[in-house]
């Protein structure tokens, strides 16, 4: 994005750093805790957390390995409680409570309550974007990130949000299980749901309704149609 002065989650939006719209929409679920994982000038995310959310602790990733080596960072926290993790990215500001609230109850409902649930959307264009892998009777089996996938694998265009919701204990058995062997050398939280499925877990992914509220911010013409967006939902409010 060319952001040097600050990392990515504190471009702002209609006055609010990306993840500060991120918490908004998580706090009104009440849950047991918060942690943001914060790496790239962290004393930054830092400040601002203390000002504007002193009750939220951030988790600190000192070298950044991949998304899944993120959430390892939470293992002193959370891995010896019971109950689910939501885990989020902080690039997503246009996510409403609504949504993660339907995603609790949806999953909730569901028979058996699967360990590990992501959210997935279908793009024309999904470049830049891990694939949904199903089998041929469209179950759900895992993810490949764009840059592993096959010609084959990199048509398909239902793609993972980043949005996941796993059992706690499950979560951290399936990041002590996957390797940073693939071209980036970094850790994939989505290789959790590879580890899952094929160690009996009950995995799902649930298409989102609305996908543009996933949409990751990662250059400027992204942060500029996020605000077009974000004008648009809160027009008249």
């Amino acid at each position: 994005m060319g952001l040097t002065d600050k990392p990515k989650v504190m471009a702002d939006l209609s006055g609010k750093p990306l993840i500060g719209h991120v918490i908004d929409a998580v706090i009104p679920l009440q849950p047991q805790s918060i942690l943001p994982v914060i790496g790239f000038k962290n004393e930054i995310v830092e400040e601002y957390l203390a000002e504007k959310f002193p009750d939220i602790k951030a988790v600190y990733q000192t070298e950044q390995l991949g998304t899944g080596h993120a959430v390892m960072q939470t293992s002193e926290r959370i891995s010896m409680l019971d109950g689910y993790a939501l885990i989020l990215t902080g690039d997503t500001p246009l996510i409403a409570t609504a949504t993660l609230s339907e995603l609790l109850s949806n999953a909730f409902s569901m028979n058996p309550i699967p360990d590990a649930i992501t959210v997935s959307t279908f793009l024309d264009e999904p470049k830049g974007y891990g694939r949904i892998l199903r089998s041929s009777n469209g179950d759900f089996t895992g993810i490949v990130e764009e840059k592993d996938a096959t010609d084959a694998e990199r048509k398909i265009q239902e793609i993972n949000t980043g949005m996941f919701l796993v059992k706690i204990k499950p979560l951290f058995e399936a990041l002590q299980n996957i390797s940073n062997e693939n071209i980036q050398g970094e850790y994939y939280l989505t290789d959790i749901i590879g580890y899952l499925h094929s160690h009996g877990f009950v995995v799902s992914a649930i298409p989102a309704l609305n996908s543009n509220e996933f949409l990751g911010i990662n250059t400027l013409e992204e942060l500029q149609a996020a605000e077009r967006l974000f004008a648009t939902i809160h027009k008249g409010i």
